[in-house]
């Protein structure tokens, strides 16, 4: 998931060891060879292909019994590595509008000089799968894939039609994104009443204990933009007030200043209402207040004060880059810094592009970085996606409540929910309180974590796919 900060923490040992074959059921020992396959297949940007493993995986789908008007792959003109995968089971009812599986398979980059083992082989260690892309995305492709096989063999025949498109170019602007480029060139293969993708998860304790499942309702949008200080220069033996750097400094103190307003909305507002007991303390009561609509402003410096939460809430701009100055004993003609904003479900680019404008000091320019399309439209917390997901979440992790939940990061969910297309990120594999690793180091997920997230997700897509 491109924007994922996510630290990277020592490996904790399961009191049990890693399971056996002989102690997996046989579709387990089926779907751990998908996920063997997507892993031990690089595809990252600088050395790896995506469509070597769309190939791979339709494969699998031709031995089930997926003919060529079922499941195929698709290659953008031009970039012959960054090609993905699109499959359906057809529909009983053709009034009932279909689903759609969406995902990615490329991973970010992992070099071996920097791994203590091949980053590009499953490894299974201490109950865990360790490998790049073991939770971001593969562990899901390969569920999605599994599951068609499964429905296959099965003979389940949904209501509605089940769609699945495994793509390429979301962590990499170097690749050309898949999910657009089908909204773009093959819209029937991927129209859909709503979508299913990453970005909900489940979290747990230090144990793997889960605590709760989140159910991503809604992301929010990053925009880049460049500010930047211009000058005539000159010799640093003659220092002069107009100094550019110091200019930029200026403007960079005015953006950490800049705070836009809390925003609440059906889904922080059920996130903060169901997990505030979870936190409990003096956080979870400000939680459980704001949840309920009490934004005074203690309650919203208590629940603010912890970083995750205020992006939960609004808008924010932060610098990631800072450039300036050409040499050490020359004044700076100019320094530039480059700032992401990261957008609520709904602002839109060209507001906070204006209040940018407005904070900055006079003379600095602020230019918009690309144009990435439309931001994501916030799907609706709808009972019809929330039903079934928490009805099974009962049955398959009991106890354990399901929270929605808004994205800070974003996914391809936005080119979907701008085309139209309510697209929620789907929970049941539980992370641990560290992240996993996700783009780092010996990225990695518990064994029994992806065998129940598994098991769960199967369940919830037959239920959606035999619903009204």
């Amino acid at each position: 998931m491109r924007g994922s900060l996510l630290a990277l923490g020592g490996l904790v040992a399961l009191a049990s060891g890693p399971a056996t074959a002989a102690e997996l059921r046989p579709d387990q020992i089926a779907f751990r060879d998908i996920y063997r396959e997507l892993v031990e297949t690089d595809t990252s940007a600088p050395t790896g292909s995506c469509t070597v493993a769309a190939g791979r995986m339709l494969d699998r789908l031709r031995k089930a019994g997926f003919g060529p008007d079922r499941a195929e792959v698709f290659v953008p003109e031009g970039h012959e590595k960054d090609g993905g995968l699109i499959a359906w089971i057809e529909g009983s009812d053709r009034r009932a509008a279909p689903m759609l599986l969406v995902d990615h398979i490329d991973v970010v980059a992992a070099r071996r000089e920097d791994w203590p083992r091949d980053p590009f082989r499953l490894t299974e260690e201490k109950g865990y799968f360790i490998g790049r892309g073991v939770i971001d995305d593969k562990a899901l492709s390969a569920i999605w894939i599994d599951s068609l096989i499964r429905m296959q063999a099965a003979g389940f025949r949904p209501r509605r039609t089940i769609k699945v498109a495994l793509t390429c170019g979301e962590e990499s602007s170097d690749a050309v994104n898949g999910v657009d480029w089908l909204l773009r060139n093959r819209r029937d293969a991927v129209q859909a009443g709503f979508a299913l993708n990453e970005g909900g998860y489940g979290i747990s304790d230090k144990d793997g204990r889960p605590i709760a499942l989140y159910l991503a309702v809604g992301e929010k949008y990053a925009q880049s933009f460049t500010i930047e200080a211009r000058n005539s220069g000159g010799h640093s033996s003659r220092p002069r007030p107009d100094n550019a750097i110091y200019d930029l400094a200026d403007a960079l103190a005015a953006v950490r200043r800049l705070l836009f307003p809390i925003q609440l909305n059906p889904t922080n507002r059920g996130y903060f209402t169901r997990m505030g007991p979870i936190v409990g303390g003096v956080l979870g009561q400000a939680m459980e207040r704001l949840g309920q609509g009490q934004d005074d402003a203690a309650t919203i410096a208590t629940v603010t004060g912890d970083v995750t939460y205020n992006a939960m809430l609004r808008t924010t701009c932060v610098a990631t880059q800072v450039e300036a100055g050409h040499a050490e004993n020359a004044l700076p003609q100019r320094a530039q810094a480059t700032i992401q904003c990261r957008l609520f479900p709904g602002d839109r680019v060209e507001d906070v592009e204006a209040r940018l404008r407005a904070v900055l000091p006079s003379g600095i320019a602020l230019t918009r970085k690309g144009d990435k399309g439309a931001p994501a439209v916030p799907p609706p917390l709808d009972p019809r996606i929330m039903g079934p997901a928490e009805k099974l979440s009962q049955r398959h992790f009991p106890g354990i409540p399901l929270v929605p939940n808004l994205l800070t990061a974003g996914t391809d969910g936005r080119y979907l929910s701008a085309a139209g297309i309510p697209t929620y990120g789907v929970p049941g594999i539980v992370l641990d309180p560290d992240g996993n690793g996700a783009h780092g180091v010996d990225e990695r997920i518990r064994v029994k974590s992806v065998y129940d997230g598994r098991d769960y997700l199967y369940a919830l897509i037959r239920a959606y796919a035999e619903g009204r």
